[in-house]
């Protein structure tokens, strides 16, 4: 609240129904482009924009989801354009040359170093209409449920993330994405995040990778949760050779992102043969997650057996 009488409300885009009934004459929208749920915040946001002379001013890094293509090429829309150099002032050097080095001559470092909005990536895997168009607010009962673990093995600046993605098999048949825990973690920190995610959701087993790891992933894994249903993978495939079947999934429109995961899906929408990005370690937990679900229930009895698992009564 303001000396003038000016009231301020903050509203979150994981609730869009808050906008529901408030009616305001000024909006300001911070990062729409990453919002859970875009177009129904946005909507339910129009509908009270109501008052005196109205305005909203969104200030966004441009990915390039339809909600922002559209507001762009509204007559209506003003559109101001700063990259990271007008910035470079105000940054450490040493940032600012990291990500030169790391981004700049990149897709992901033209739109987050030079305020692009992309058009679709020629030979992407996966496009964002394709995951707009099964997006979901709400996840039906799941027959199964797993947490893959794409580890990294150092947790340094400059190291790759570890992904983490949760997703479940539903009573429907479909392939549900519950939630992307992925990020610059220590080892121990990654795997105490997996192991309560995996209590959190009651899932049925962690998936992990362990290429680079070797033992050390299920070692520490064990401590922290010793009563995990665990079960290692070894990648032999190259990772676009991984990724097709579960983008065929996708086409199917048997995959439900529920909720937004903005850097998930930037990793998705920007990766393809002619362009393999360092390492997409959130889109290759991904990958396993689904295709450990999309497994026949015969081979998961099978590996189950394997794995010294108990399972449940889902199959």
């Amino acid at each position: 609240m303001w000396e003038n009488g000016a009231v301020a409300h903050t509203y979150t885009s994981e609730k869009p129904d808050q906008l529901r009934g408030p009616q305001h004459d000024t909006a300001w929208c911070d990062e729409l482009a990453a919002w859970t749920y875009a177009y129904d915040t946005w909507d339910q946001l129009m509908f009270g924009l109501r008052l005196d002379d109205p305005r909203c001013v969104v200030t966004t890094t441009p990915r390039p989801i339809k909600l922002v293509r559209d507001l762009i090429s509204n007559k209506n829309t003003t559109t101001t354009r700063g990259s990271t150099f007008d910035n470079r002032d105000n940054l450490a050097e040493t940032f600012f040359q990291h990500i030169l080095d790391k981004y700049d001559g990149t897709s992901l470092g033209r739109q987050e170093l030079y305020a692009e909005i992309l058009d679709e990536l020629p030979g992407a895997l996966w496009t964002r209409h394709m995951i707009d168009s099964t997006r979901r607010e709400t996840a039906p009962p799941m027959k199964r449920v797993v947490v893959a673990i794409d580890p990294a093995v150092t947790s340094k600046e400059s190291s790759d993330e570890t992904g983490i993605v949760v997703a479940g098999l539903g009573t429907d048949d479909h392939f549900y994405v519950l939630e992307d825990l992925s990020g610059r973690m220590t080892v121990d920190s990654w795997a105490r995040a997996a192991v309560d995610c995996y209590h959190r959701h009651n899932a049925d087993r962690v998936v992990a990778e362990v290429n680079q790891g070797g033992d050390l992933v299920e070692k520490m894994i064990r401590q922290v949760g010793s009563n995990v249903s665990y079960r290692a993978i070894h990648a032999s495939k190259g990772k676009y050779v991984r990724a097709e079947p579960v983008a065929a999934r996708y086409e199917q429109s048997m995959v439900h992102h529920v909720g937004g995961f903005a850097s998930l899906e930037d990793q998705l929408c920007t990766y393809s043969q002619a362009y393999l990005s360092k390492s997409p370690d959130r889109l290759d937990a991904l990958v396993y997650a689904i295709t450990e679900l999309d497994s026949k229930s015969v081979i998961d009895i099978r590996i189950d057996t394997e794995a010294n698992y108990a399972p449940r009564n889902w199959f």
